[in-house]
């Protein structure tokens, strides 16, 4: 490329402070709308309505131990036993008389004429009768109606995460089907000429294709329903096609390689051609040549060629627009502060994620590098469950420094 392309192309895509790119993406998210959803088919999804309790959970006052349903206000201690109630049989329809008990397992209505269970270790019964040794309060051992869950109670907010908790809720109120928030269709596109499948064998000069798979999954765990299209080398016209039908049916577009500034780095020109590039350039190590671009209300996210490259930038920028576009009301890593284990150097002009294994070390989180931090070493995100933010000059930041990082994964 000559001196004055360079210069059309650098004054064309000036480089962006990370923040300003992020903001500048956040304009743009689009909102993809609402699905009804099955119970079985629920779990991860975002609620796109508030829950409200249709009923009263539990309908009937319930013993919430093994014992002896009684009427606390009767005076004495000896009770006939009239009753055996087992979980599942309505004891609501029956009752018990003056000076009567049930015999009661947790989970049972209680019947009519009783207001508080004694457990067994409190009793002693024998031929028919039982004599308690200890007087229970009025509701003791007895889960009143709705004290789980009342009648008009909103039990889960819209923007509510489902998880097995909320199932269970869920389930306890009878509801089959819910509204959630559209998960984004989002195509990933792998090119470059030297790009083979990672299931053949390549030759000379050819890589087998790490991105499509990994950012299949990332897409995935962030909540999107992914299609890997076919891979297309340098080519312009089959790599408009390409792009230009991905944008008729996908929200989102994820291309890896071919945004840089080389002649066959044709992803910026053709994106140019169908929308509008946002930018093309952002002070982020790894990942300058992040492109961002819409056609109309769809997104398109060029990421850099180089794997670690690819994952970094799709943490930093991609995946909070997949998790907002469903309702993700936190669609942010978790971002901590963490102690350095060891001496790390800032680049002089670019906010740098550096891939981390972060542990609880005496009540401190402590981050350890991955080794070697090249933009084609995927081995460092591997073992890694933290992104360190190493902010652009200064001195190098030594061991025992506490840095802002983002948890990408579980602490241990």
């Amino acid at each position: 490329m000559s001196s004055t392309a360079l210069q059309a192309y650098e004054d064309r895509y000036p480089v962006l402070p990370v923040a300003d790119a992020r903001e500048i993406v956040g304009h743009h998210v689009p909102s993809v709308g609402t699905e009804i959803v099955d119970l079985e088919q629920i779990a991860g999804r975002i609620l796109a309505a508030p829950i409200i309790a249709e009923e009263d959970v539990p309908s009937f006052p319930a013993a919430t131990v093994d014992g002896y349903a009684i009427d606390a206000s009767t005076r004495g201690t000896d009770f006939e036993v009239a009753l055996e109630l087992i979980a599942g049989e309505d004891g609501t329809r029956r009752s018990v008389g003056p000076r009567g008990a049930a015999r009661i397992m947790t989970g049972a209505p209680l019947p009519r004429g009783t207001n508080a269970v004694v457990m067994f270790e409190d009793a002693d019964e024998s031929a028919g009768r039982v004599r308690i040794r200890r007087t229970p309060r009025e509701g003791e051992n007895v889960r009143a109606p709705g004290s789980d869950l009342a009648r008009g109670q909103e039990v889960l907010p819209a923007g509510s995460i489902v998880g097995p908790p909320e199932i269970g809720l869920l389930a306890s109120l009878g509801i089959a089907r819910c509204r959630v928030g559209r998960r984004a269709r989002v195509a990933i596109l792998s090119t470059g000429d030297e790009i083979v499948s990672h299931r053949e064998n390549p030759g000379p000069g050819a890589i087998r294709d790490s991105n499509g798979p990994a950012l299949v999954a990332a897409v995935e765990e962030s909540g999107g329903d992914a299609v890997i299209l076919p891979r297309v080398g340098d080519d312009y016209a089959r790599l408009r096609e390409t792009i230009e039908r991905a944008l008729g049916t996908h929200d989102v577009l994820i291309t890896s390689g071919g945004v840089s500034v080389g002649t066959r780095d044709l992803i910026k020109p053709i994106l140019e051609s169908l929308g509008t590039v946002h930018f093309g350039r952002i002070a982020l190590r790894p990942g300058k040549p992040l492109t961002f671009a819409t056609s109309g209300a769809r997104l398109v996210f060029g990421l850099p060629g180089n794997p670690v490259s690819a994952l970094v930038t799709f943490e930093v920028f991609v995946r909070p627009v997949l998790r907002r576009m469903q309702g993700d009301r936190r669609p942010e890593r978790p971002r901590v502060q963490v102690v350095t284990a060891s001496r790390l150097r800032p680049t002089p002009d670019r906010t740098e994620y550096q891939r981390a294994s972060i542990r609880w070390e005496d009540g401190t989180l402590v981050a350890r590098s991955t080794g070697s931090q090249s933009s084609s070493r995927l081995l460092s995100m591997a073992g890694a469950n933290g992104l360190l933010e190493i902010l652009p000059g200064g001195d190098p930041v030594d061991a025992g420094t506490r840095v802002p990082a983002l948890i990408t994964g579980a602490l241990a």
